[in-house]
């Protein structure tokens, strides 16, 4: 097991996205938030879980919509949860909505999978 297996699943801002997203070799799912948003809350410990487990070949961050409006109009994302996930600093597929872990596991491999 990697040593980085527990990675948290950090909150990022407007400074630290082309670092954490765009400018990394690792595939990144991010998940747009806000703290007002019960689906949000029921899926995010499915996402830290999930980030867990596969921290050996994924990255997984988090952006709340209220702390970083300008972010999320930048990137188009209106409605939350909302996931996308980033391969070689470019979206290759995403989500809106809260799903269940077997869900976001066939979603989030899909995409890496190349099939969006």
């Amino acid at each position: 097991m990697p040593a980085h297996s527990s990675r948290p699943v950090d909150s990022i801002t407007e400074q630290t996205f082309a670092e954490r997203v765009l400018q990394t070799e690792r595939p990144v799912l991010v998940q747009f938030w806000a703290t007002w948003c019960h689906p949000c809350r029921m899926v995010t410990p499915i996402v830290e879980q999930l980030a867990a487990e596969q921290s050996d070949h994924l990255d997984v961050v988090k952006v709340d919509l209220d702390e970083e409006p300008g972010l999320a109009a930048q990137l188009g994302i209106t409605s939350v949860p909302a996931f996308v996930v980033y391969n070689g600093g470019q979206p290759t597929g995403g989500w809106v909505g809260a799903v269940p872990k077997h869900v976001l596991e066939e979603k989030l491999n899909s995409i890496l999978r190349g099939g969006g």
